[in-house]
């Protein structure tokens, strides 16, 4: 898995993964994703970010995640 675009200094955002070094974290990138569902939104508000940076920023919350099963709550229903 390629991952370039990530980067890490200890010396910006905290120390948290960063997209290229600019002030974009690979976090926010995936709040920005759930926030704008339409990337045409998402590009005027934010132009440096690109295709490959959301492709990664994918990747690596992906990479993150465990396969395990979480059970979820049996879904409310009301009497008629």
């Amino acid at each position: 898995m390629k991952l370039d675009r990530i980067t890490i200094n200890p010396a910006r955002m905290n120390g948290q993964l960063s997209i290229r070094n600019v002030r974009l974290t690979v976090r926010r990138v995936i709040e920005l994703l759930a926030l704008y569902p339409d990337r045409e939104d998402l590009r005027r508000e934010y132009p440096e970010l690109e295709d490959e940076d959301i492709r990664q920023s994918l990747l690596y919350a992906a990479a993150c995640l465990d396969d395990r099963v979480v059970e979820l709550p049996v879904p409310y229903e009301t009497a008629a």
